[in-house]
């Protein structure tokens, strides 16, 4: 698989977002036991009850973060450390909701790529919004940036050129990433940009429309609706929701 990048935005604003998370560990079954803005305030990994690895996995993230690090790199160095404490292949799990411990797969070389992908990217997204949001009245506009190939989401695709005011709550929904191992980005524009891209047809002025669909939670047995288009838990704005718990004052 080719190596993922993550924007322009500074390790250091990605580590902040990474950091607050790293205060608050949570050891879970399923993704689905935290729902969305919960993910950007806490960091955890399914299925790690009981083995004492999260925080090993915790400073590995912040470590690709902080010099960064090549999946490759963070696989080698992590899969031993996981082996050695058991958290590797399939084997009995801890459910600490039901207490028991079903056989389950916990770590191998495509959970550690989700692990690495999902955390790298949403704390960045969380660097980039809070960048955005300190430079808003130069570029007070972002446009969505979608990969163009053969990988791309069909909404993804559709929703490539958007371009709104920051502030707009389409935003609040679809600042990405918009699921699991969704590439897209955002860039910001100034207005002179804007101007200029708009009279060229290079950019979509107006929010595309949002169909909502249902999604049962297994874990909980609630129903929410999501985007269309938004892999369920994703239908969130990371940045606003680390931004929030910053002037909280939460850890």
């Amino acid at each position: 698989m080719p190596e993922a990048t993550f924007g322009n935005v500074t390790p250091t604003e990605a580590v902040n977002a990474m950091q607050r998370r790293q205060q608050v560990p949570v050891e879970t079954f399923s993704w689905w036991d935290i729902w969305q803005h919960e993910h950007s305030q806490a960091f955890t990994v399914a299925k790690t009850a009981g083995f004492d690895v999260l925080s090993d996995i915790q400073e590995a993230v912040k470590g690709a973060l902080e010099d960064g690090t090549t999946f490759a790199i963070f696989q080698k160095k992590l899969i031993p450390i996981l082996q050695e404490k058991g958290w590797w292949g399939r084997a009995p799990a801890l459910d600490p909701e039901t207490g028991e411990s079903p056989v389950s797969q916990l770590g191998s070389p495509r959970r550690l790529q989700i692990i690495f992908d999902t955390n790298m990217r949403t704390s960045y997204a969380a660097g980039r919004w809070a960048r955005f949001q300190r430079t808003k009245a130069d570029r007070p506009y972002l446009m969505y940036s979608a990969v163009l190939d053969n990988r791309t989401r069909p909404q993804h695709r559709a929703w490539h050129g958007t371009t709104l005011p920051i502030d707009d709550p389409w935003w609040q929904t679809h600042f990405p990433p918009n699921g699991w191992n969704c590439r897209c980005t955002v860039v910001s524009l100034s207005e002179e940009q804007h101007a200029r891209m708009h009279a060229a047809g290079q950019i979509k002025t107006q929010a595309p429309p949002t169909e909502m669909v249902e999604f049962r939670n297994n874990r909980t047995g609630e129903i929410a609706t999501v985007p269309k288009g938004i892999d369920p838990g994703f239908g969130y704005n990371v940045g606003t929701a680390f931004l929030e718990a910053l002037k909280e004052g939460q850890p």
